[in-house]
């Protein structure tokens, strides 16, 4: 029965026009009596219907139904709430009006969310769409926002198996500008990530990027004193006198209170948006993210999350999880971690042994190696480091400066020159001469040594010219840096590239004067590749250039001049290599005749 229901359905459904379906429209609109026509028009909105027949449809039932919604019942309403038998008449009638509503924002969802090819005629009826829904989500509450309508319509995008970024960035050119919208999105997107919590599939990733590609673009709250300024979508506490429509006497007494007490205004909106800002981020986070998404919230974090949370020491336990897992991911998370240690308190004890472990020749291959780099040198700066700490990171810095490229060997170069200036008890690596010199350090030099007395114990006997320093350590505290010294500094200054060379040479003078050194901008140095090396070097201004002119194409690779006072007797080959086989003839001979 059901598929010959739907063939009849298509059948009338090609017997109508546009005309027709105005007509149809215009009748609905101008007298109760034509109430049969509604079900007619709601057959064709749906994604398969002919753009104009659509369009034409939707606009008579906005306008028979964007009047009617305040006094239409609630779905969950039952016919025993109506007493009498006239007003319950009355509300089997208004009962029918709200099913057939709430089947026109179901094909409405289904429209927007619809697979169809994408080009500009579906776009524009996809706004159109959009519009008619959010005015629903505008007035159907009595003038409140309709927080349900709108959880379906998010939940309809979140869920679609198609591309949602135009309905996405329509949504935010258009309606996020209004704060109780932002609100409710908020609200709407955290109970939507709550319920996938633990769930793994492809479904669901697909789900959680259009969560993130939804949430990223809600804008935050900024603080301000003045909510005047503030624009609601939604009628405002103020303006929220009475409800409106054909209600009774008892109602209008009962419902104004009711309403004035559930109603938000933009400045009640304003003292929560933080929290419920944070709540839809912190739900979100909880997710099992994909990689990609993964990586492109690490980036963003620190920027566009951490400063507009009420709490962002919330967020330390996704950040030290992220650090901890290695790799590109650790480098990602160490801006927000660092935010979250030095602007918010957070106590961290491992980081710097976190930190230590991300030194390896890949992060200078690294898309975000530059950002790195800046917030390393800045983990660096407290003059409050151990010893043995800053004598570590300088030392397997030094160790890199042998197998990293050379735009890697001038980050490198600057940091160790920052690292010595700022701690002058480590500047012992830099000139030691035997091991007489290991006891006779500074007190932070004992007081390093002695922490790693267990596994830097050497004997007395041991051979000058051995590297103490373990660089398979993890552990900054084990490595034996302290023991050792800056050998490798040396070796660059005959580096292959003279930038690189030249570079090291500021690292020969006594950087424990501080009135005659200055620090190194890191990030002047923190993008280089080799483009930028080779176009620093053509843009130097050279004063004395070796240049070589000649008149006509040299025939030899030596002329007379070159070497003056001295004459060449040039021989014919043949004759050269004749002498040479009777010379190797006689001495063969002449070997032979000693055996």
């Amino acid at each position: 029965m059901a598929p010959n229901r739907t063939k009849k359905n298509k059948n009338k459904k090609g017997r109508y026009g546009v005309a027709e379906i105005k007509t149809l429209g215009n009748d609905l609109l101008s007298s109760a009596s034509n109430i049969n026509n509604l079900p007619l028009l709601l057959n064709f909105v749906n994604p398969s219907s002919p753009p104009h027949h659509l369009l034409e449809s939707l606009l008579s039932l906005h306008s028979f139904f964007l009047p009617l919604l305040p006094t239409l019942p609630s779905s969950s309403s039952h016919a025993a709430d109506a007493k009498e038998s006239e007003h319950q008449s009355h509300f089997i009638y208004n009962a029918w009006l709200r099913s057939k509503f709430d089947e026109l924002v179901k094909s409405l969802l289904e429209v927007l969310v619809s697979p169809r090819q994408q080009h500009e005629e579906q776009e524009a009826v996809k706004e159109v769409v959009l519009d008619t829904l959010m005015e629903f989500v505008k007035v159907a509450n009595g003038g409140r926002f309709h927080s349900a309508i709108y959880h379906r319509f998010l939940h309809s995008i979140v869920h679609s198996e198609s591309s949602v970024e135009f309905l996405v960035d329509l949504l935010t050119a258009k309606y996020f500008k209004y704060i109780d919208v932002r609100y409710f999105t908020l609200i709407s997107l955290k109970k939507l990530a709550t319920t996938l919590k633990g769930k793994r599939s492809i479904s669901t990733e697909r789900v959680i990027h259009n969560i993130y590609y939804t949430i990223s673009r809600v804008p935050p709250f900024e603080n301000s004193d003045n909510t005047s300024d503030l624009e609601m979508w939604s009628r405002s506490e103020n303006e929220h006198k009475q409800p409106c429509g054909d209600v009774n006497a008892d109602d209008k007494q009962v419902k104004p209170e009711k309403h004035n007490n559930s109603v938000l205004s933009a400045a009640k909106i304003a003292k929560k948006m933080k929290l419920k800002f944070t709540q839809a981020w912190l739900s979100f986070l909880r997710l099992p993210l994909p990689l990609d998404v993964y990586k492109e919230v690490l980036v963003n974090l620190h920027q566009v999350v951490i400063p507009h949370l009420s709490n962002p020491v919330m967020l330390c336990d996704f950040l030290t999880r992220s650090y901890d897992i290695g790799g590109v991911v650790s480098v990602m998370a160490l801006s927000s971690l660092f935010i979250l240690m030095t602007q918010y308190g957070l106590e961290y004890p491992n980081f710097y042994e976190k930190l230590y472990v991300l030194l390896v020749p890949s992060i200078f291959m690294a898309k975000h190696r530059a950002r790195f780099f800046q917030l390393l040198d800045s983990c660096l700066k407290s003059p409050l480091l151990p010893a043995y700490l800053a004598a570590s990171f300088a030392k397997k810095m030094s160790r890199l400066l042998l197998s990293i490229p050379p735009s890697g060997a001038l980050v490198i170069t600057a940091l160790i020159h920052n690292i010595l200036r700022r701690h002058p008890s480590i500047n012992c690596l830099v000139h030691w001469e035997d091991q007489v010199d290991e006891g006779k350090g500074d007190k932070a030099t004992d007081e390093a040594t002695a922490a790693n007395s267990d596994d830097a114990k050497v004997s007395a006997s041991q051979k000058l010219g051995i590297d103490h320093f373990n660089y398979g350590e993890p552990n900054p505290k084990k490595s034996n840096a302290m023991r050792s010294s800056l050998w490798e500094v040396d070796t660059i200054l005959q580096h292959y590239c003279p930038p690189v060379s030249r570079f090291a040479l500021s690292l020969e003078n006594d950087l424990t004067v501080r009135a005659k050194t200055s620090e190194v901008n890191v990030g002047d140095f923190s993008s280089g590749s080799y483009a930028t090396i080779i176009g620093a070097e053509m843009s130097r201004r050279v004063k004395q250039v070796p240049l070589a002119f000649y008149k006509s194409t040299p025939s030899t690779l030596f002329s007379e001049a070159d070497f003056a006072g001295w004459t060449f007797d040039f021989k014919d080959t043949s004759e050269i290599m004749h002498g040479s086989d009777e010379n190797a003839d006689k001495n063969s001979g002449k070997r032979q005749r000693v055996v």
